[in-house]
């Protein structure tokens, strides 16, 4: 009577069968599987402290390396180390790359060398030191052509000499290398140069 009058406590409306139909489902497509890991990736890499996301962090980073290696094959400037970059490099390996030297094989020419020096027969071994000194020789006479040659077409395309620093080594490093095991892959053929 003397109290403050009590709030009508509503009751929840009854859902009536006819007017409100109970849905069935989830009311939105199921994703597809690709979807799904799809976005279960996106939630882990939200996420780089976990486990799922060290993992996932992993694989992002295999494949940024995998990338990275096809356009270095491919001779992408882009994905080229600092070493190989810029057009005097580039110039300085199509020229290495068109030729036909001595020195690629010379890998292979001391295997054999070691091979033989096995053989206890003392005319073998003499016939074996008289070859490698010959292939050695037959080494330095070509590569100092090479670099001749190349120090003066060179000069020739590149006239400023600070753009000119580095390339004997590098082109002597390039020579050692067997051709197709060559990185960057050669972009000419032996005997042309590039867009012949």
């Amino acid at each position: 009577m003397f109290g403050l009058p009590k709030k009508s406590v509503d009751t929840p409306p009854v859902a009536n069968p006819e007017t409100n139909p109970v849905q069935s489902g989830k009311g939105r497509p199921t994703p597809s599987r690709k979807e799904a890991e799809a976005a279960r990736k996106t939630t882990i890499r939200a996420k780089p402290g976990t486990k799922g996301g060290k993992k996932a962090s992993r694989e992002a980073d295999r494949m940024e390396r995998a990338r990275q290696r096809e356009g270095m094959l491919a001779g992408d400037p882009r994905y080229l180390p600092a070493r190989d970059q810029g057009p005097v490099r580039a110039f300085v390996r199509d020229f290495v790359d068109g030729r036909y030297t001595v020195a690629e094989y010379f890998i292979f020419m001391a295997v054999v060398v070691l091979l033989l020096g096995f053989i206890n027969n003392p005319s073998i071994q003499q016939l074996v030191s008289v070859g490698f000194f010959l292939m050695a020789t037959l080494i330095v006479v070509d590569t100092t052509i090479l670099i001749i040659q190349l120090s003066i077409r060179t000069k020739k395309a590149f006239p400023e000499k600070s753009d000119r620093r580095g390339i004997i080594l590098y082109a002597l490093m390039r020579t050692l290398q067997y051709r197709r095991l060559r990185m960057p892959k050669p972009r000419v053929q032996r005997g042309r140069k590039k867009g012949k």
